[in-house]
Formats: structure tokens, C-alpha cells, sequence
């Protein structure tokens, strides 16, 4: 782990505008990508992010967000002294002794690249990474099952304990998500049927795990604590996102299935649905153009009509949605504007997750479906995942073939290219993208408020573009706002 007296504040490095060195160095910063270190002062949540992405932002990145400390580690303020020199430019010599003495500690000299990559690990997977990382794999089982028995004596409980609860079920949901981070990274490393064969347990007690806690979630879907325990008990920003997109999952397939148990409920978006001036038409016509536009209903949406998920789809989805980043480089970054991420590498974290967990573990298919489509965007050019490019293979083999049907519950139609998409995939994705707009700890924008989410992706992601499903985002719409309903009592 870094310890403080290798970083160095980035405001001594870059002083103020229009000093000797100052283009000079953020040229040469922009040029090689200097990772910047942003600790959130509130809360002293570490996030790796490239300068380019920041400068691009805000020019004054960091003399202007005073909710921020920026730095760099030692290492990278040695590549930028060595360009500055190497271009015949000047040098301050007292930056790093000022902060050396500021912080009362010597320069460590074996600072290099490889403590980068571990702080980024840290940042992006929180500091009882490494303990799990050294787990053996019946340990990390053993764990999971210790889990599992803790969920069940409180489900087993007449008069349950909110609090208690809540911190079970963050911690729960944590340690799981970790485990099967590292196991994962373990069974990469063999040949596919050696990584299933390890893997197999933490599969296994995974699933029975999350049947527990899926179980407990449903027990009251809008409680918000979860949420703020979650932010307070885990320090790893990708541990956290993986949480609270399984939390927020299991709450929103909760309230789903109590919404559309309702004959009524379904009723009236059919009724919505084929109104002379229907929102939702004009929509669905433009994903199925082939389809008369008086032959589009409720039902030419979701394949066999809509209904509720039955048990079984329901906990295999929940372990999809707790392990959909478990392929996520630890400084990667999602939803920040278009200058805040490498495509390339955001792309290869959906392919390395479907394809590891495909090949090397014997999880689900559902699962799998879910890591590899949830950010399919019923095509838009922004998305990306391998249904587009396995739909594309498919029509070049059969042209006169359509897709008449918008989203299916089974794999059957999915996988028969029947339908434009996978209906667990299609709540990730907008609960991903809620939760990246939302989180707390986002470094290039002010976190948005849900009433703020909420508009900025009916207008982005439903209006402007067609990436999330119109009539699911509804039903997302009302739940956050019973939620903040809830929240405000």
C-alpha cells in the first residue's frame, strides 16, 4: 500500500496559472495521462483518475472543487520532472521537499509503477481486498456460508432489527462481491475446465447466499439505510457500485413483481399503451420500424405480455446483477461525460467479465447474459456488448429475418435472435446508470440528486436516444420516487 509521504499535492506540482513551468507541465501531463489520486474530503474515498479526463472537464479541476484533495504518487511526479528537464524547461526542486516536510516523512524511492497499480486495486476494490485476495478458496467458501447462516437466523426472527439488517446485508453483499472478484482473477490464470472445477464451490455458495439475502431484501424494499450504511462500510469504489446496483436490483424486481401481480396495473399500460397520442408507440415504432405501428402493443414489447418473475429467474438474476462488474478494471470509469473514460477499456471490462465467467466458472447463463448485455442500449452507437455483433452475424445469415418483439424474460428468444433484448439486462441498465449519476464519490461532475437522474435519462437515454426501455424506466421512475417518499417520512 502507498503510504502518504509518496504523494504529492497536485496544486504544489501545477502552482497557480501563469507561472514559469505551469503550460509546460500540463502539457506534458495531458500528453502521458498522469493518473491523479482524488481523495473525497468527507469521506476519504481514494479514486485513480486519468488528468486528461479531469482537465478536459474543468481546466481549474483543482483549485476550483474544494470538496476534493488531488495528488500524484511520487513515481509519476519523476516522469514529468524528466520531460520538463529533458525539454530544457525549469524545474521547482522544492515541491516534493515541501511536502515531505509538511507531512514529517522522507521520499520513498521504491515508489513505482507497480504501487500505482495497487492503490488503484485499493481505490476500486477497498482495503480488505488483499485479505480476500489471500484467501484459499475453501476459506473464501466458508465465508460465504458463514454469511448465508447469519441471513438465515434473521430471517428465522419474528421481530426483526432494521439496523441490524442493514448492516447484515451491506456486509454480506460486500464480502461477496470481493470474493468473487479474486476468485475469479485465481481462475483466470488455468485452463477452463480447472478454473470451473475451483471456482465451483464459490459458485455454489454464492447462489445460496444471495437466495437469503434476496429474501431479507424484499422484507422492505425502500429502505433507504441500506444505501447510507452501504457508503459508510465499504470503502472500494467498484465494491460499492456492485453493492448498491444488487441492493437497488432486488428492492426494483421486488416492487416490479408486486406492480404487475396487479391485473390493474397492466391494464392501464395497455390502455396508456394504445392511446391516440401514446408515448410509448412512437418509441417501440422506431426499435421494430417493420411492425405496423396499430399492430404495436404492451405485448409486441415483452415477449408473451407481461408478467411476473418467477423464483427461480429471480435469485439467478439477483447473482447476475451482484457480479455484472466482476470483469471491471479497477480504474475504469462509467457515465462521467465523454472525456472522462477510454471506450476501449470500458468496452473490454463487459467482454473480459462475460467471457470469464462464461469459460472459467459454471454459473448461470442467465448470469452470464446479464455481465455481457447490460450495456447493449437496444443498439444505439453509444453501447457496446456482444449481442450487436452476434445479431449483426445472424441477419447477414438470414436477411429476411426480424426482430418482432422488444424484450423477452426467457433465454429462448434471446438466443433465437427473436427478440431486441434480454429483460434483466434492460433493468441493469438503468439501474447502472442511475447509480453511476447518483454515486456519492463521482469525481468529474456534482453527484445528482434522483430527481436530477431521473430527468437527465428520460431526456439522454429515452427521448434524445433510444437506449434505455421506455415503459421499464416508468416503472423505475415511480419506485425511486416511493423510495424518496419513504426516505422523507
Amino acid at each position: 500500500m502507498l503510504e502518504k509521504e509518496v504523494t504529492i499535492l497536485l496544486s504544489k506540482v501545477l502552482k497557480q496559472p501563469g507561472g514559469k513551468n505551469y503550460k509546460q507541465i500540463v502539457d506534458i501531463m495531458l500528453e502521458i495521462n498522469t493518473p491523479i489520486i482524488c481523495v473525497k474530503k468527507s469521506s476519504q474515498n481514494k479514486r485513480i483518475m486519468p488528468f486528461k479526463s479531469l482537465y478536459d472537464s474543468n481546466e481549474n479541476f483543482w483549485q476550483q472543487d474544494s470538496s476534493w484533495e488531488y495528488s500524484l504518487a511520487k513515481e509519476s511526479l519523476d516522469k514529468i520532472k524528466e520531460e520538463v528537464i529533458a525539454r530544457k524547461g525549469s524545474w521547482i526542486d522544492d515541491i516534493d521537499i515541501e511536502t515531505n516536510e509538511k507531512n514529517n516523512a522522507k521520499p520513498n524511492p521504491k515508489t513505482n509503477d507497480k504501487d500505482i497499480e495497487k492503490l488503484e486495486v485499493q481505490v476500486g476494490y477497498g482495503s480488505e481486498y488483499k485479505n480476500f485476495a489471500d484467501m484459499s478458496t475453501p476459506e473464501k467458501v466458508d465465508r460465504l456460508n458463514k454469511n448465508k447462516q447469519k441471513l438465515n437466523e434473521l430471517l428465522a426472527l419474528k421481530n426483526k432489527d432494521t439496523e441490524v439488517i442493514t448492516e447484515a446485508l451491506v456486509d454480506t453483499t460486500k464480502d461477496a462481491a470481493l470474493i468473487n472478484h479474486t476468485a475469479l482473477v485465481d481462475a483466470i490464470r488455468l485452463g477452463d475446465d480447472e478454473a470451473k472445477k475451483l471456482t465451483q464451490d464459490v459458485v455454489d455458495s454464492t447462489h445460496e447466499m444471495v437466495k437469503s439475502s434476496a429474501m431479507l431484501l424484499t422484507s422492505d424494499i425502500f429502505n433507504n439505510e441500506l444505501i447510507n450504511t452501504l457508503v459508510k462500510k465499504s470503502n472500494g469504489t467498484i465494491v460499492q457500485h456492485m453493492t448498491r446496483v444488487y441492493i437497488h436490483g432486488i428492492a426494483f424486481l421486488s416492487y416490479y413483481n408486486n406492480l404487475v401481480s396487479t391485473s390493474s396495473a397492466i391494464q392501464k399500460l395497455r390502455i396508456s399503451f394504445q392511446a391516440r397520442k401514446s408515448k410509448y408507440r412512437d418509441f417501440y415504432h422506431k426499435l421494430l420500424p417493420h411492425v405496423d405501428l396499430d399492430e404495436l402493443s404492451l405485448e409486441r414489447v415483452f415477449y408473451g405480455g407481461m408478467r411476473a418473475i418467477p423464483r427461480d429467474d429471480y435469485f439467478k438474476w439477483a447473482v447476475g446483477f451482484l457480479i455484472h462488474d466482476i470483469g471491471k478494471a479497477a480504474n475504469v470509469e462509467y457515465h462521467e461525460g465523454e472525456a472522462s473514460y477510454d471506450r476501449n477499456i470500458v468496452i473490454d471490462h463487459v467482454k473480459q467479465g462475460y467471457k470469464s465467467v462464461m469459460n472459467k466458472t459454471n454459473y448461470p447463463m442467465e448470469a452470464s447474459l446479464i455481465i455481457g448485455y447490460h450495456h447493449e442500449y437496444y443498439g444505439d452507437p453509444a453501447g457496446y456488448g456482444f449481442f450487436r455483433a452476434f445479431l449483426q452475424q445472424y441477419k447477414k445469415q438470414n436477411p429476411e429475418a426480424h426482430q418482432d418483439y422488444c424484450i423477452s424474460y426467457d433465454l429462448e428468444p434471446v438466443l433465437d435472435y427473436h427478440v431486441l433484448a434480454y429483460f434483466p439486462a434492460k433493468v441493469l441498465e438503468i439501474i447502472d446508470v442511475y447509480d453511476s449519476v447518483t454515486d456519492p464519490n463521482r469525481v468529474y461532475r456534482k453527484a445528482m440528486t434522483p430527481e436530477e437522474a431521473l430527468a437527465m435519462m428520460r431526456e439522454d437515454f429515452i427521448e434524445k436516444h433510444h437506449k434505455l426501455d421506455y415503459v421499464l424506466f416508468d416503472i423505475f421512475d415511480s419506485f425511486i420516487r416511493e423510495q424518496q417518499k419513504h426516505l422523507n417520512k
